[in-house]
């Protein structure tokens, strides 16, 4: 086969994927499978290529933090944090906003969907006892659980996906080149997301009533994490020195924690089975798919045509490339998984700054940034925002998608203004 239809082949089957993991999202790990296979029988990459594809460091991220996470939510911590703010608010109002702002915290560390799941009760609980509708602050909570995954390398997949490709560093995340970065700028993007819940919320002035307080179970699994965020600060600082060091890291962490959910679980097989099996492996499979797709759009040249199409229209112009590449970005999230999305721009993303010229990182926070927060705007833009809406469902309250988007849009416009506008005072000026 030539190269110009092996390329339109390869083309054909991605899109083709992409747009059955919007049709049927629940089996996305299957549909994605399904496209592999197709470009490893048409030769668009070999076996020995798609595997060298893998970034393992990612992936030992991934897993590592999914142990981790699993375990902070068995001990109990999470609802601790929750229900101590919501005991110490005096306004209904407050307490929806600290709950949002604990769901976004969490999501630093742990699963946006887990978040939601842990704070969703106190949500209801809130909303019943003032006999008001609990949609506002679930859909406060799911979104604001994707801001807060972009602060940091063990965050969300694409803040992984970006460290894997661009060589950041956990340090990278919070300054790079001596100045603040995308921590700081997600910080403030928060902020003024934050006005904007209080907008939705600033009806509920009704005095809080008191819950009952959780017990941690242990305080084990919150050392671990502490002493991982350590470990990786450190070895941030001699980075280039060892490979896979973020990703050995994490899995070193990850596995205590898993050693000790399996201690906890003795007693019980059955909820250690479930324990085990409730990991999301799903999202590794699929993240793994994803490598091994896009190393097969970058074999046959599709990746450096899109770079060539988009530099065909934004030009040398820094300003207007990142612009272009934030809205981009924000539009396609709000209706597609941002993992794929993130995979295949990082190299076009490059290509274009190599193009132009330019550092590529200013570009590449952008693309981030964008395609993070983007998921925020529908109610299917993200994992986080099906489940809030489905678990608004099972208590009977249906949600519109113009209603999802009424609070969606302003909130992601805001932080997305205030934290991609911080990145380009920071690194395109």
């Amino acid at each position: 086969m030539d190269p110009h239809t092996l390329e339109l082949m390869t083309a054909i089957i991605f899109v083709i994927t992409y747009a059955f993991i919007v049709k049927f999202y629940q089996k996305k790990v299957w549909v994605i499978w399904g496209g592999v296979i197709l470009v490893l029988l048409l030769g668009s990459v070999s076996t020995s290529s798609a595997y060298s594809s893998i970034n393992w460091d990612v992936i030992g991220i991934y897993v590592g933090m999914l142990f981790i996470a699993e375990a902070l939510i068995h001990s109990k911590m999470p609802d601790y944090l929750a229900i101590w703010l919501v005991n110490r608010s005096k306004r209904v109002w407050v307490a929806m906003l600290f709950v949002c702002a604990l769901t976004g915290i969490l999501s630093i560390v742990i699963e946006n969907v887990a978040c939601v799941l842990i704070v969703a009760p106190i949500a209801f609980a809130i909303a019943k006892r003032i006999r008001v509708s609990p949609v506002p602050m679930i859909i406060g909570c799911a979104i604001s659980s994707n801001l807060q995954g972009v602060a940091t390398l063990i965050g969300d997949p694409p803040s992984m996906l970006l460290a894997g490709h661009a060589g950041l560093t956990f340090n990278d995340f919070f300054f790079f080149q001596g100045k603040p970065n995308l921590f700081f700028a997600v910080q403030l993007g928060m902020i003024a997301s934050l006005f904007v819940l209080y907008f939705f919320f600033r009806h509920f002035r009704h005095q809080t009533h008191e819950f009952r307080e959780v017990k941690i179970k242990s305080m084990f699994p919150t050392i671990v994490l502490f002493a991982m965020i350590a470990a990786l600060a450190l070895t941030s600082s001699f980075r280039n020195g060892i490979k896979y060091s973020a990703g050995a890291t994490c899995m070193f962490f990850g596995v205590a924690c898993l050693l000790w959910l399996i201690n906890e679980g003795r007693k019980n097989e059955k909820h250690l089975l479930h324990t085990i099996m409730r990991f999301d492996w799903g999202t590794v499979f699929f993240i793994i798919a994803v490598f091994i797709m896009v190393d097969a759009l970058t074999r046959t040249g599709v990746i450096a045509d899109i770079a060539k199409g988009i530099y065909s229209i934004t030009g040398t112009n820094v300003l207007f490339t990142f612009v272009t590449l934030v809205v981009l970005s924000m539009a396609m999230s709000a209706f597609i998984d941002n993992v794929p999305y993130i995979v295949a721009m990082l190299p076009v993303t490059q290509i274009i700054a190599e193009n132009a010229a330019v550092s590529p990182f200013v570009l590449y926070f952008g693309l981030l940034i964008g395609a993070s927060v983007g998921g925020n705007i529908t109610p299917v833009g993200a994992s986080a925002n099906i489940v809030g809406v489905g678990l608004l469902k099972n208590r009977g309250y249906q949600t519109t998608f113009w209603e999802f988007v009424k609070m969606g849009l302003p909130f992601s416009v805001f932080s997305v203004l205030v934290s991609a506008g911080y990145i380009w005072l920071m690194y395109g000026v």
